[in-house]
């Protein structure tokens, strides 16, 4: 743990936008793929709102990991 005076380094700022891009294009992906195959696009809805619902808080959490 770090204490609240330390402030992170470009290295760990730069690992943290490129873990949560890296998870969004997966799972943008993920449900991409399962809106157009198959199921069709409103069996694909209910996911695409859990995806988006979760890349949002994935992307906060990782603003207030960079800011502070």
């Amino acid at each position: 743990m770090q204490n609240n005076s330390e402030k992170k380094s470009i290295g760990e700022k730069f690992s943290i936008l490129c873990g949560a891009t890296l998870f969004t294009i997966f799972v943008v992906g993920l449900a991409w793929s399962i809106s157009t195959g198959m199921a069709g696009f409103w069996r694909g809805l209910p996911f695409w709102i859990i995806v988006i619902f979760c890349s949002g808080l994935l992307f906060y959490d990782s603003y207030k990991g960079i800011k502070e």
